[in-house]
């Protein structure tokens, strides 16, 4: 989201309004005035300058009648401005979730192939992939309905059959070449960011 000057402006819009209605308040009375004056026989110059007064009074409420106006157009543009930064946004954060969904199963899938590579049974391949999501051993247990001990007998049969020596080994294993340092990834070589 971004502010400009006009999003300032808002902190005012009471007192054009007060203006506003004091204005053309002030005007009704000396309307009042100059008819009730000229009715009596007041002077010209007097009735002049009350009708002078009058004038300026509805020149004051008409122009704060146009700031409000002018604000008013100004945030309609504003909140227009930002729905279409909005549905872009939204737009931007479905399509990463649809392209990382796809990556996400597609790494879903080569870990579970690489577990059966190990010969792993189907309760190992579970406890395997419940460890590479960072659940303790107690909560694989609850999750799976069994007990902690088993669990624990499952998870150390999967580093036994896949030569490693524990859970960081494991996920190091499955990690290690998509989390490459900055330096080792590919350039844009397109000049785009």
């Amino acid at each position: 989201m971004h502010a400009d000057a006009s999003d300032d402006a808002s902190g005012i819009r009471p007192f054009v309004w007060v203006g506003m209605g004091l204005f053309a308040f002030i005007a009704v009375l000396v309307g009042i005035d100059v008819i009730d004056d000229s009715l009596s026989g007041t002077s010209i110059g007097h009735v002049a300058a009350e009708v002078a007064v009058a004038l300026i009074a509805w020149l004051g409420a008409a122009l704060a009648g146009w700031t409000l106006l002018r604000e008013a157009r100004a945030a309609r543009g504003r909140a227009a401005a930002l729905r279409g930064e909005l549905s872009a946004a939204r737009e931007d954060a479905e399509r990463w979730r649809t392209e990382a969904r796809s990556v996400v199963r597609g790494l879903a899938s080569a870990i579970d192939t690489q577990l059966v590579r190990w010969q792993l049974t189907a309760a190992e391949r579970e406890v395997a992939m419940l460890l590479l999501k960072g659940l303790s051993l107690k909560d694989i247990a609850e999750v799976r309905g069994t007990s902690e001990r088993t669990v624990r007998q499952q998870s150390l049969s999967v580093y036994r059959k896949a030569g490693l020596a524990g859970r960081a080994e494991l996920s190091a294993f499955f990690l290690e070449d998509l989390l490459e340092p900055p330096s080792a990834q590919p350039r844009d070589t397109t000049g785009t960011a």
